[in-house]
């Protein structure tokens, strides 16, 4: 498994991408071949084309047409797992656009996660195409793999203190600083609801602060990092709990999506909080119908236990808020309302500025990484106040499950906002994206962020 393209070879296997029909440019050998296979150039069908010595002469992968384009993405990147092993090189002329989307998607197809088993077959490579930002693109692939394999990672070897260590070892490779507070010490530094979550666990709970940069404008990343949730007292029934692994899925895409900035080298000052917790049950959990009282002095009275990832990030957008960056954004795998709202595949945001919104959706598009804007709904406000405390960490109704959710949040932010409510997971496999773990939003913050910083 690689994140890198292919050096430059004289001998790549050349690759033409075809829309529907082969066209007339392709020897007439190889169309003869292609018509014998009954090939079309559906999206991601590929062919290999023999040479009259019995080895591979050129490569053919089916684009589709422009109507299918709109149903998928990266079917020409998933050739690197159905063409033979090889070094491949791409001949046809695509748009900027289209030629990063292929570059992007044979690197994303290369992802194996294989810590628990023999690995697959190797992909094939690609040469990079001379018409993109090659360090970029594996950069961002970079950033990907490491957001993937943290999610797929079981919580018996990714709790709080793996968490800790991917991002202390992601710190050493970039130059950047860490530090952490852990068990009753979050108690002292005031972050009570980070500490309330995680103390029934046996691996503490702990919050994680990474900084790089000293130039630019700021911005801070808030990951929710619940590295296993069984629902507290409120337990999950088991259809429900089975998937918890991914509930650190925002601490993971935020863990890439900072790789890929400080990889770039992108004039920012960036930080980066990540709560790490275990939700868990013993004699000490937290209990429905507790009241805590979190860093920034507002009560919350508990109505779910198993609605603790706005607990936690509450503290940590508190903490954030306090150095008055230019932009926080918050990532979560939050809450089930907004997957089914807008399904596995979207990454659903909220943000008060239309400028943001505009931005993250035009860059979504360009680097096909879709997201969808979901509202900060002020009448709602009142579901979150319960009357005996300031805020209800989950309301009675099941009615805009998503929304009261982020509007929790925004309480504990004074600054400009955007909230990530993600999924973080591909229920079956997707071209360049297997099922398992998968990172939301992170390719569209990364595009958006001249527009967001102003940079």
């Amino acid at each position: 498994m690689s994140a890198t393209f292919a050096s430059p070879d004289s001998s790549a296997v050349p690759l033409y991408i075809i829309e529907q029909d082969v066209p007339d440019t392709i020897p007439d050998s190889a169309r003869t071949w292609a018509d014998a296979a009954d090939f079309t150039g559906g999206a991601g069908a590929t062919l290999a084309v023999p040479g009259p010595e019995g080895g591979i002469a050129m490569a053919l992968v089916g684009a589709g047409s422009e109507a299918s384009r709109k149903r998928s993405r990266f079917d020409v990147g998933s050739a690197a797992r159905s063409l033979p092993a090889g070094t491949y090189a791409i001949q046809t002329d695509l748009s900027p656009a289209r030629m990063q989307e292929a570059a992007l998607g044979w690197l994303l197809a290369s992802y194996d996660f294989d810590r628990y088993r023999k690995p697959a077959k190797p992909p094939a490579q690609l040469i990079a195409p001379a018409s993109i930002d090659a360090a970029r693109i594996e950069a961002i692939a970079a950033g990907e793999f490491l957001t993937r394999d943290l999610i797929n990672t079981p919580a018996s070897d990714m709790g709080p203190d793996e968490l800790e260590q991917q991002a202390r070892d992601l710190a050493r490779q970039h130059g950047a600083d860490i530090t952490v507070t852990t068990g009753d010490d979050l108690l002292a530094a005031n972050f009570p609801m980070i500490h309330t979550v995680g103390r029934a666990s046996t691996r503490a709970p702990r919050l994680i602060d990474l900084r790089w940069g000293n130039t630019g404008p700021t911005l801070t990343l808030v990951g929710k990092g619940v590295c296993f949730d069984t629902g507290g007292l409120n337990i999950k029934p088991a259809g429900s709990m089975g998937l918890m692994k991914k509930d650190m899925g925002g601490a993971a895409t935020t863990l890439g999506l900072a790789h890929m900035i400080m990889a770039l080298g992108l004039n920012i000052r960036l930080r980066l909080l990540i709560p790490a917790v275990e939700n868990s049950i013993s004699g000490n959990a937290f209990r429905p119908q507790d009241i805590l009282t979190s860093r920034k002095g507002l009560t919350v009275e508990i109505n779910n236990t198993d609605a603790e990832g706005r607990l936690v990030l509450a503290d940590a957008l508190a903490l954030a808020s306090e150095e008055s960056p230019d932009l926080i954004v918050s990532m979560a795998t939050l809450t089930g309302a907004a997957r089914v709202a807008v399904g596995p595949d979207l990454s659903p945001f909220f943000t008060d500025d239309d400028t943001h919104a505009e931005a993250l959706t035009a860059s979504a598009r360009a680097v096909a990484d879709p997201v969808w804007r979901l509202p900060f709904h002020d009448p709602y406000e009142t579901m979150i106040e319960p009357g005996i405390a300031d805020l209800d960490n989950a309301p009675s109704g099941g009615m805009a499950g998503a929304t009261t959710a982020a509007l929790f949040l925004r309480r504990f932010v004074d600054a400009p906002y955007i909230h990530f409510d993600i999924y973080g997971w591909n229920p079956s496999a997707k071209p360049a994206r297997p099922k398992g773990g998968v990172g939301m939003g992170a390719r569209a913050l990364l595009d958006a962020l001249p527009k967001l910083l102003n940079l």
